[in-house]
């Protein structure tokens, strides 16, 4: 049996690594942990609490954006202000903000229509 630990990383693949960049240090405000460049090919991640998010272009022949493939979810601490700050940034909601009687969520698309939850955990 495997032992698995704790999720290492969750990547997005992206095209326009600039445009990318704005939205994820920017529209989200998170801060770059790791930089990695390679002949124009880059790795970018942002540590969020003890998980890790990665974009990237280094395999864009083969890992391609897609809203189709999986999602990571982002805890915010103030969901309704998350969704304003989105909404004037212009990011594109792919599901409205909805209740689900234990957490609160939204679905936008980076740059690259890859989705991204934004979320809001009630208090157990």
């Amino acid at each position: 049996m495997i032992d698995v630990t704790a999720i290492a990383f969750t990547g997005y693949p992206v095209t326009d690594m600039p445009r990318a960049r704005a939205f994820y240090e920017q529209t989200l405000g998170l801060k770059s942990t790791v930089v990695f460049e390679h002949e124009g090919k880059h790795w970018i991640e942002y540590d969020v609490g003890p998980a890790t998010l990665a974009i990237s272009n280094m395999a864009a022949e083969k890992w391609k954006p897609s809203a189709d493939g999986p999602s990571v979810a982002l805890e915010v601490a103030d969901f309704d202000a998350a969704v304003a700050a989105l909404k004037v940034a212009g990011a594109k909601f792919v599901l409205d903000a909805m209740d689900s009687g234990v957490c609160r969520m939204a679905i936008v698309a980076d740059p690259d229509g890859n989705s991204l939850c934004i979320h809001y955990r009630y208090a157990k």
